[in-house]
């Protein structure tokens, strides 16, 4: 059975994450499916590096172990966290958070102080579970697929991109360090933020530094959306899908662009990368959930999160899967089309046109 190579890029977005843990679980399945590169934002660093020690350790087997122990674990939060459902969404079958006193509350407290006042000794239960769940000897020993994990510099607003074997609890932690929750978290002298403003997931690291050109985007946070926001946390919702697609929206535009080069210009292929993309996504569900819901980690959000991913990836693998190592199955035209064309130009117009 010929072998398919893949890089793949995980999205983050709070306990959304565990749609992503469900696509990871059902291609782990595939007999002729090989992970070489993997990179990760936030949620995703934490399904990234479950991922990457569990095929350096055992095979995809113990990969999808971890994930399940991780994923498991952070449900078992939910029993202490203050973000529970109210009473009438769990009769109605909302996911929201958005009628929880707990939740209330700390949106109002977010609006007149940080991190540094409301939490001054930075407790943060997420990062003793990192150290509970993973190895990070074996994450870094690079007997698996090379990790790329994205963080934020505070300071410079680059993008920080950690790959092995500087690995840390420290760098999982960067990538998913919300500012309005929790302390900067420093390395190395310099302060880092959560990973999605620069790099939700990176795309760049895994066309460089490996030799695949199959990249398989998990996408958690919707592109679009059909309808106009309108209430406040609807238009808060809005803002943070674009905001945390932002970057990756960038990347795949810097891609056509490098396609156009390629394709167009008659220039030498052995100069210049041709990544396949491909991307599993579940635009409906993840549309109808709100914001408020990706700080739910209760156990049953996240195993209907995990199904739903499962399903995604049993139909990405029925009709894009066989596709893998030919050709791209995800076209973002709208990227590519204007990869040549800055954005202020009118429908039409092209370079050194005019108006």
């Amino acid at each position: 059975m010929a072998r398919k190579t893949i890089d793949i890029a995980l999205q983050g977005g709070g306990s959304h994450g565990a749609f992503t843990w469900g696509v990871l679980d059902r291609l782990l399945e595939l007999d002729d499916l090989e992970i070489a590169g993997i990179s990760g934002t936030s949620a995703g660093a934490m399904n990234a590096i479950a991922l990457a020690q569990g095929l350096s350790e055992d095979g995809p087997e113990r990969a999808r172990e971890l994930l399940r122990t991780y994923w498991e674990r952070v449900g078992e939060m939910a029993r202490i966290s203050p973000f529970r459902r109210s009473w009438w969404d769990k009769m109605s079958g909302s996911w929201s958070l958005e009628n929880s006193p707990g939740f209330l509350m700390s949106q109002f407290v977010q609006q007149v102080a940080s991190p540094y006042q409301f939490n001054p000794l930075d407790i943060n239960p997420l990062e003793d579970l990192v150290r509970e769940c993973f190895d990070f000897e074996a994450i870094n020993a690079r007997q698996g697929p090379k990790v790329f994990l994205s963080a934020t510099n505070v300071r410079t607003g680059r993008a920080k991109i950690f790959r092995q074997p500087n690995i840390s609890v420290e760098a999982v932690m960067a990538s998913a360090c919300l500012p309005n929750l929790y302390k900067a978290v420093e390395i190395d002298g310099e302060a880092y933020w959560d990973g999605g403003y620069m790099g939700n997931p990176p795309l760049f690291p895994l066309i460089d530094e490996t030799d695949v050109r199959d990249i398989v985007i998990v996408q958690v946070n919707p592109m679009e959306r059909p309808n106009v926001p309108k209430t406040p946390y609807d238009i808060m919702n809005r803002l943070n899908e674009i905001t945390f697609n932002a970057s990756l929206a960038k990347e795949i535009r810097s891609l056509g662009f490098l396609w156009e080069l390629i394709h167009h210009e008659n220039l030498e292929r052995e100069a210049y990368r041709d990544a396949r993309l491909h991307r599993i996504e579940a635009q409906d569900e993840m549309c109808a959930l709100s914001i408020s819901s990706k700080m739910n980690v209760e156990m049953a959000f996240l195993d209907h999160l995990f199904g739903i991913g499962r399903e995604t990836a049993q139909k990405w693998i029925d009709t894009a899967y066989p596709e893998v190592g030919k050709r791209s199955t995800w076209w973002p035209r709208e990227a590519f089309e204007e990869s040549l064309k800055p954005a202020h130009l009118p429908d039409g117009a092209g370079r050194g046109g005019r108006s």
